[in-house]
């Protein structure tokens, strides 16, 4: 008889790490505290798979960059005022983390997972009858200043000696590659093995696969706590309605609020709800081919079947999924600046939305077992990388599963590791 386990949290990350246990013969129940028709922040996002993005969200400057911009609420990142021990808590460790050293450790395995995610993602993208729009085209970091491309270039060189292929680009060459859209910049660097896709059809077309494959799927089922035994064993989830999912093993993967269901078994994994915008217009007035970062706004663009979604910011403000407008207006001022052909009326109709990325302090997510319960593990915190990075966590959550080693080290993402 197949074993049981038990995925908390419907985002990407457990429909990822649904797929791939299902696929190795266990019976696997999926629990989503949101009804079918959800919105989250695996929907809507950028759309990005990004292994050119090997610099965790904690590196050098960031403290700085953050203090600066912290006290402007329409900046890329801001922070909510408020009184909050896990707030702070979570400071001081962002703080501690932010440094040469660890972007040195961190950068080749990032590096590693998403190349191994986008081999993941070729595969589920020849699965028939499921089309989520993967363009394999690469990814510009544009910069609209010489001081930013200035350090695009440092960045570029990183790149290189990780093995990962980056063109730096003049604004001439930046036309060339993409002639679909005017651009005012400094230039940009090229990287040609970041890829796109369209982020809600792929959230889709994997829950058509566990469905299809035998996953039972519980919605509007939200978990309140757990059932122990002998103090190192989950015998059940309880939910909010009074059942126990009783199971062998236990995932959780629920994102932000993961926090609230390991602080009831005495885990700590510090996290920060980090809340993203987005912003699609349907019919653009230009269409690029490729999906591009613009460095100072910190704003994502991406191409998706004939639409253009910008995306980006950070605000730390807790578990408050409300809409900031000045959040909005942050975005929709920023694109101009780099794309002279667009301006606020091409936003004016547009319905803005906002997800709660799960930010851990150290800018890695949380990845494997704990030592405290034999059959739980962890996968959350993945921040802005969830869509990126969630089918390699999923096959390393199954192959966690079945005994197996890693193939990569995941020491630095150990849930123990605060």
């Amino acid at each position: 008889m197949a074993r049981k386990v038990l995925i908390v949290g419907g985002g990407v990350i457990g429909l990822c790490a649904a797929y791939y246990c299902v696929r190795r013969g266990w019976q696997v129940t999926l629990v989503e505290r949101n009804a079918e028709q959800r919105d989250g922040c695996s929907f809507q996002n950028a759309g990005m798979v990004v292994p050119s993005h090997f610099v965790p969200l904690a590196a050098p400057g960031m403290v700085a960059l953050g203090l600066k911009w912290m006290w402007n609420p329409a900046s890329p990142f801001y922070v909510k005022p408020r009184l909050s021990r896990e707030l702070l808590d979570w400071g001081v460790k962002f703080w501690r983390a932010a440094t040469p050293e660890h972007v040195r450790r961190a950068a080749p395995l990032l590096r590693d997972l998403s190349l191994a995610s986008v081999a993941c993602f070729d595969e589920l993208a020849a699965l028939p009858k499921h089309d989520f729009g993967l363009e394999k085209k690469g990814l510009l970091m544009v910069c609209k200043t010489a001081h930013a491309f200035a350090e695009e270039i440092r960045t570029a060189e990183l790149a290189r000696a990780l093995g990962l292929e980056a063109e730096v680009l003049d604004p001439g060459q930046v036309a060339l590659r993409d002639p679909g859209v005017r651009m005012d910049i400094a230039g940009a660097v090229y990287y040609r093995a970041d890829c796109h896709l369209v982020p809600d059809r792929f959230m889709g077309a994997i829950q058509e696969e566990v469905s299809a494959a035998g996953v039972e799927l519980l919605w509007n089922t939200e978990v309140s706590g757990w059932r122990v035994e002998r103090d190192r064993e989950i015998r059940a989830a309880t939910t909010r309605d009074g059942r126990e999912l009783e199971a062998d093993e236990f995932v959780l993967c629920g994102g932000s609020w993961s926090p609230l269901l390991t602080r009831q078994l005495g885990l700590r994994i510090p996290m920060q709800a980090g809340k993203g915008y987005s912003l699609t217009l349907p019919t653009p007035r230009q269409l690029p081919e490729l999906c591009a970062i613009l460095t100072e706004a910190r704003i994502a663009v991406t191409p998706m079947a004939g639409a253009l979604r910008f995306a980006g910011t950070m605000e730390i403000a807790g578990l408050d999924e409300s809409i900031n407008p000045v959040r909005v207006r942050g975005i929709i001022d920023a694109v101009p600046r780099y794309y002279p052909q667009f301006g606020p009326p091409d936003f004016a109709a547009v319905k803005p939305w906002c997800g709660l990325r799960p930010c851990s302090p150290d800018g890695l997510p949380y990845v494997g077992r704990t030592t405290k319960f034999a059959n739980l593990s962890i996968a959350a915190g993945h921040a802005m990388m969830g869509l990126n990075l969630g089918p390699i966590t999923g096959k390393l959550v199954a192959g966690t599963l079945a005994g197996e080693s890693p193939p990569f080290d995941l020491t630095q993402l150990s849930p123990d590791r605060y």
